[in-house]
Order: C-alpha cells, then sequence, then structure tokens
C-alpha cells in the first residue's frame, strides 16, 4: 500500500474513531472534569510532537486548559521528573514504544497523575503503561513517514476537547468534518501542479499562525523526510522577529492561512513575502489569501478543525514533490517506521 492510498483514508478513519473512540474520550474527559484538572503535560517525539502542539492551542484556546510539553529528556536522560500529580498526561505515540514516552507515563502514574496513551498499537509499551488508552485505529502504516496516523492523533485531541466542552455542537461539527476531509482530497491535482513547478526548490520556509502553527511543523517535516528540501516552519509571528530578513526574489515560501483570528496578520505577511519577491504557496479557505500567489482552495470548517483539513493537501504537496524531483516517497533514506529514543 502507497502513501498516497493511505492518505485516502483518512476520512474513514475519522469516521471510524468518531464511532469507535468516543466513549474512551468521554471517559477520560469526565476524569479530567472529576479531578478538577487544569493542566496537561504531553509526552511525544517527532509527528506526534506536532499533534501535541495542536493540542497545546486546542485545549488552551477550547477549554482554558494550560498544557506543556513534558520533555522527555528530563526523566529518561537526567532522572528529574517534574511533579506531575494534579495535571492529565499524554503519552502520544504511533507505535507506543518510544522508551522515552513510555517512560514519563510510568513515571507520572507512580506518582498519581491522570494518564492517558494515544496510540495506533493497543499492545504496545505505551498503552499498557496509561490508565486510560485511546487507540488510533487507524490500521497498519506500512509507509515509514507517518500521515494518517498524524491525521487520527489530532483528531482524538479534537474529540478530547469536544468532550471537555460538553457542547451538542462542536460534536456536530466533528460528524461534519470526513466530508471536508473528502472535499480537501480532492484538492490533489492543484497540489500536484504546483508541487511539480517547485521540484528545483532545495529550500523554504513555511509560515502559519496559532492552531495552523502545528500543521507548518508537520508540513515541513514531511518535505524534509520525503523530498529532502530543507524546509524551516515558522510561527508568522516570530518570522517577523528576525527570519524575515531570510526572504529573497525567488525563495519559496509555503503559507496555511484560515477564517479565524489569524488570518488579517497572515494576509499582511503573505503579501509582504509576496512583494520580496517569494514564491508563494497559500492553503486557505479564503480565496483572497488563495490570490496572493499560488493558491489551493480548502473547504471552510470551523477553525479549531482547520488543521484537520490543511494536512492533507500539505502531505499530498509533500508526496508529489518528493516524486516530482525523482526520489521514492516510500523509501525515505536513513529513516525507519520506528524511532526507538532514551
Amino acid at each position: 500500500m502507497s502513501m498516497q492510498s493511505e492518505l485516502g483514508e483518512g476520512p474513514a478513519i475519522v469516521e471510524g474513531l468518531l464511532d469507535g473512540a468516543l466513549g474512551r474520550v468521554r471517559a477520560l474527559a469526565a476524569e479530567v472534569t472529576g479531578r478538577d484538572i487544569d493542566l496537561v503535560v504531553i509526552a511525544a517525539r517527532g509527528t506526534s510532537d506536532h499533534a501535541a502542539l495542536y493540542g497545546q492551542y486546542i485545549l488552551g484556546a477550547r477549554n482554558r486548559l494550560l498544557v506543556a510539553p513534558a520533555a522527555p529528556s528530563l526523566v529518561s536522560l537526567y532522572g528529574a521528573a517534574p511533579r506531575l500529580r494534579n495535571a492529565l498526561v499524554l503519552g502520544i505515540s504511533q507505535s507506543g514504544r518510544s522508551p522515552d514516552v513510555v517512560g514519563v507515563i510510568e513515571e507520572s502514574r507512580r506518582q498519581g497523575a491522570l494518564t492517558a496513551a494515544i496510540t495506533n498499537d493497543p499492545s504496545s509499551e505505551l498503552a499498557l503503561a496509561a490508565e486510560h488508552l485511546i487507540e488510533l485505529q487507524a490500521g497498519p502504516e506500512r509507509s515509514v513517514a507517518a500521515t494518517k496516523t498524524y491525521l487520527a492523533e489530532i483528531a482524538v485531541l479534537a474529540m478530547l476537547s469536544a468532550a471537555l466542552s460538553g457542547d451538542d455542537a462542536s460534536e456536530e461539527q466533528l460528524r461534519a468534518l470526513p466530508a471536508a476531509l473528502r472535499l480537501a482530497l480532492e484538492t490533489e491535482a492543484v497540489v500536484a501542479k504546483f508541487a511539480e513547478a517547485r521540484a528545483d526548490d532545495d529550500e523554504c520556509a513555511v509560515l502559519a499562525r496559532g492552531f495552523h502553527y502545528a500543521t507548518a511543523r508537520e508540513w515541513a517535516l514531511k518535505l524534509k523526510e520525503l523530498a529532502y528540501v530543507l524546509a524551516d516552519p515558522y510561527s508568522a509571528a516570530d518570522f517577523q522577529h528576525g527570519p524575515i530578513a531570510l526572504v529573497h526574489p525567488g525563495l519559496s515560501v509555503l503559507g496555511v492561512a484560515t477564517t479565524g483570528p489569524a488570518l488579517s496578520g497572515m494576509s499582511e505577511i503573505l503579501n509582504r513575502v509576496s512583494e520580496a519577491g517569494a514564491r508563494l504557496l497559500v492553503l486557505s479557505d479564503d480565496e483572497a489569501i488563495c490570490s496572493i500567489g499560488d493558491g489551493v482552495l480548502l473547504p471552510r470548517v470551523p477553525e479549531w478543525l482547520s488543521p484537520l483539513v490543511a494536512i492533507l493537501p500539505a502531505q499530498l504537496f509533500a508526496y508529489h514533490l518528493a516524486r516530482a524531483r525523482g526520489l521514492d516517497p516510500e523509501a525515505p533514506r536513513n529513516l525507519s517506521k520506528v524511532t526507538l529514543t532514551l
């Protein structure tokens, strides 16, 4: 099975989670509420760490929870575990086998913290270490670069936010999401055309803000893994504090900007880099933003769910860029499916 076909499984995977995992997510949310927890700590690596970044924004903006990265090396290398007793500690890993992430969950449970594992392998060390298990239900991911499991991870975090908010509107918006994901997949022909036009790009900047900072980070990672492009992701706010000096005529700049509070600021910075001569590609649900450069028009969904829609064209772009550069996206060099960090 190819990465391209696994990407196509995304809508069905999210439907499966909404049907099969919602009960477990609600049980976890009920315990968070019952224990009056206001701190969430997330242990993750690689792609899953970008899902954690989405969790930081969504649980903070929608549920007013303070969310922090676990910094697994504190436990695994320095033996200096923070005090976590009054936190919800999430371990996110598609394989559930990374020892440092497992170690954070084990230490957190020893301290009496509420722990949960979000993983694609219900028999993994991570799943067994945590009190709560939320299985991604994505099926085997054969491609080396994680794609469908990232979508499943952020879907679970969106479900957790909805369960914590307890409002019917959030669940209705989640139920409408698979249809939007199918529409996002229909952008593939346009995405492939833009990828072919950028086959000679060896470097780029990837810009976003807010909920989509995670999208920028994950998009850049896929460009590195699959197409060997030196892709540097930035919060658009941070980009203006120095890195904008990198922009020169011909530099490839990729942006993600969807309807919400960050849109006007993203419009300003994207116009600015375009006027400086950058070759701009934008993923957006706003036609005016798309017209600033090469634009991929996304289906419009509530902003908190837009990272699930935007990541599919981003992943497809990385896939087609790899192919346009004569590379095999199924076998990126120096990578293995499971990375075990201590």
